[in-house]
Formats: C-alpha cells, structure tokens, sequence
C-alpha cells in the first residue's frame, strides 16, 4: 500500500491516495477541530455528501473518502463486504500515519455504518466513538426475499441504467445491478449477525435513523420495512442500552435531504474522554 499526498490550494483541505488491494482510493482531509472520519455507503460517494461534509468541517477535522467502484475511485475486480471493510481500514491506518492527532469519530452511513462497526469491534481503542446513520440495524428479518427479489432486481437495474449519465464524475458507481443485489444479500447476513459485534466496541455509539427508510407510502412492501426497521433498533436498545438513538422524519435518503440536521446530531455528541491513539 502506498500514499501520494498534496496540498489542495487555498483552502486547508488536503488530498491524498491510498492504492490498497489492486484499487486506488481518493481521500480528502479538511476542516479543524475533532478528528472525523465519514464512510459513505452503498451507491453514495463524497461528492454526494458534500453538504454534511461541509457542515462538519466547521467543527472537527474531515477525512472522507470513496470506496472501491464508487466516485473518483478505480473499479474492482469485486465487491464485496470484506473488501469495502479492507478500504475503510486502508484509509484509517494511512491516515493515522499522515498526523491524526487522535482516534477520529467514526461516521458510517447505511452500508458504511456496518462497516465502522465491524472495524470498531475488530481495533478496540482504534475509535473515539461511533455515529451509525441509517445502517448497521440487526434487523428481525432480512430485507431480501424471494417474494420482493423481482421488485428489488428491477429498483437496482434502473439505478445501473440511471448511472450511466454519471460515468466519469465524481458521482459515478461503477458497481452492476447483479453486483449490489448480490451485495444487499450479503449484508442481510451480515446483519443477522450484527449483534455479536456491538457487544465488542468499546466506545460511545450513536445512532441517527430514519423513521420511513423504505418511504411513507401505506401499501407495497414499504409498511413492512419500515416497522423492520424500527424493530431492529428496538432490538439493539434492548440489549445495549448505552446506544443512543435520535430519530428523522426521512426516509433512506436522510443525509442527502437532513444534512443539517444530522450535523446538528453530531455537533451536540460530548467528547469522550481522550486517549492516545493506538
């Protein structure tokens, strides 16, 4: 693995690249304050989040990155819950060598909140403390099934076909419909599991949810995600009462549409005791 680092002009925002298992992945670093590290999720790049990106730089220092076949980093030979976590601690550990002064607060959304847990509850003492958006949910019952696969393939396939006016942004995803179902599918299992990670983290969690992730409407599928979703959290309070948990009337959508509010969120998180970093 190595890293090419540059100064980013005026501003104080710095840009490096980590090459990490055949992939090369952009990372930015700005702002000042508290270290924070945000790991987008499934189909969302840092161009995507820039307005939550933003807001945070006010108070605490940035690094965001894209994961493999996402943005502004290369394709991959293939995605896969293990290689997204391997980005996520390729980046954590290059950062840590270019000057984190400390474990950072790490924010995950959707698929990145899974990722920043499984990384927590594999590095004790590696983060100060986990914000979790809209993910890492140890939902009862996995999202899918075989009854609603033919909707899901379809809902995916034309995300693939709306991507295509996106090649070469910064907001591409180069991942196929057959790739994020089977991505999806592995990260139900992934779920079903969940629990047993969260009783090894060793920092403060919080968690910022969506109150409709699926949507508000009162038929269709949507209904019966939806109350998964709350039960799976339910579920998580149940048995880690320390998580805290602040609700937005939203949907899955939520940092695109509640940026401020969710920077809000996490603007309120007390400092957790200081340690030196590992």
């Amino acid at each position: 693995m190595t890293t090419n680092i540059h100064a980013a002009g005026r501003d104080d925002r710095r840009h490096f690249t980590v090459h990490h298992d055949g992939v090369t992945i952009p990372v930015s670093r700005g702002g000042r304050g508290r270290p924070l590290v945000l790991c987008p999720g499934l189909s969302s790049t840092q161009a995507d989040l820039h307005e939550l990106i933003e807001l945070l730089r006010r108070d605490h220092d940035v690094v965001t990155f894209d994961l493999r076949g996402h943005g502004l980093s290369s394709a991959a030979g293939r995605y896969s819950f293990e290689a997204f976590l391997g980005d996520l601690a390729a980046v954590l550990a290059e950062t840590r060598r270019h000057g984190l002064p400390s474990p950072p607060v790490l924010v995950g959304y959707s698929l990145g909140a899974d990722l920043a847990v499984h990384h927590a509850s594999e590095h004790p003492g590696a983060v100060a403390e986990l914000v979790l958006i809209d993910g890492a949910n140890p939902v009862p019952e996995p999202f899918v099934t075989e009854a609603d696969l033919a909707e899901f393939r379809a809902m995916w396939e034309d995300l693939a076909a709306a991507q295509e006016a996106l090649r070469g942004t910064a907001r591409q995803v180069s991942l196929t419909a057959h790739d994020i179902l089977d991505l999806n599918v592995e990260i139900d299992a992934v779920r079903s599991a969940i629990l047993d990670r969260y009783r090894k983290i060793d920092c403060p969690i919080s968690m910022i949810m969506s109150t409709s992730m699926a949507g508000d409407d009162d038929e269709g599928p949507a209904p019966r995600f939806n109350r998964n979703w709350r039960a799976g959290v339910e579920r998580l309070v149940r048995e880690q009462p320390r998580v805290s948990t602040s609700w937005l009337d939203a949907d899955h959508r939520l940092v695109f549409t509640h940026a401020p509010q969710i920077a809000r969120i996490i603007r309120r998180l007390p400092a957790p005791a200081r340690r030196p970093a590992p």
